[in-house]
């Protein structure tokens, strides 16, 4: 068992009352699951994967009050450490957790490189699609007040936090991607079954709002 990860663990907890669903302790939790079954595979380092992954989002609700302007993998990474530190963490294991936090969403072109930052990287984008993605969309679509569906969606005249926000509009915009963005073997093979059944999902969302199934 990782050293104090139980009280690492409860203070996110107390931290994340405040979330959105779509960011909220259920997420943290799937992605920990994901990380530590991808990290044994793939022969990373399982203490720096548990505290980066109970740690990734800390700041995800600072992002989502600030409708983006906050980046929470940023400001996560500092306040993942100023946790870590408080609770004894060997500095090494820090600075390696803290730099997963920081790369695991590389919009701003910090990219994972250590195999720990992949596998974090990868634990959450897998939770991003395939059933539990859409779910997550729908509900961050909701969170954002924008409409159920529109089959029609023109992602290229259509803004993040509206409402053409939608759940599919998500889906062409990013989720459609992520097959082809994780980095290890064992997240690609996940990938491919999850996105597979998003393509048939929303396919067939599309066909039932055009009178078409």
């Amino acid at each position: 068992m990782t050293y104090r990860f139980k009280e690492i663990t409860d203070t996110v907890k107390s931290i994340f009352k405040n979330n959105k669903g779509s960011h909220d302790w259920d997420h943290t939790e799937r992605v920990l699951n994901m990380a530590l079954k991808i990290a044994v595979l793939e022969n990373a380092d399982i203490d720096v994967v548990r505290y980066a992954a109970v740690l990734h989002d800390i700041c995800r609700y600072e992002e989502d009050i600030s409708k983006g302007l906050i980046h929470h993998e940023e400001k996560g990474a500092e306040v993942a450490k100023r946790i870590l530190t408080e609770n004894g963490i060997d500095d090494a294991v820090i600075e390696k957790a803290c730099s997963c936090i920081r790369t695991h969403r590389f919009r701003r072109g910090n990219k994972p490189v250590s195999i720990e930052a992949k596998v974090l990287f990868d634990a959450d984008k897998l939770d991003g699609i395939g059933a539990i993605g859409i779910g997550r969309a729908f509900v961050f679509a909701g969170e954002n007040g924008a409409r159920v569906h529109d089959p029609y969606v023109d992602i290229d005249n259509t803004e993040s936090y509206t409402k053409e926000d939608t759940a599919y509009r998500e889906y062409l915009v990013k989720l459609s991607k992520i097959k082809d963005r994780v980095l290890t073997d064992t997240a690609k093979s996940i990938a491919e079954e999850r996105h597979s059944f998003m393509v048939m999902f929303f396919k067939k969302l599309n066909d039932e709002c055009k009178g078409d199934s």
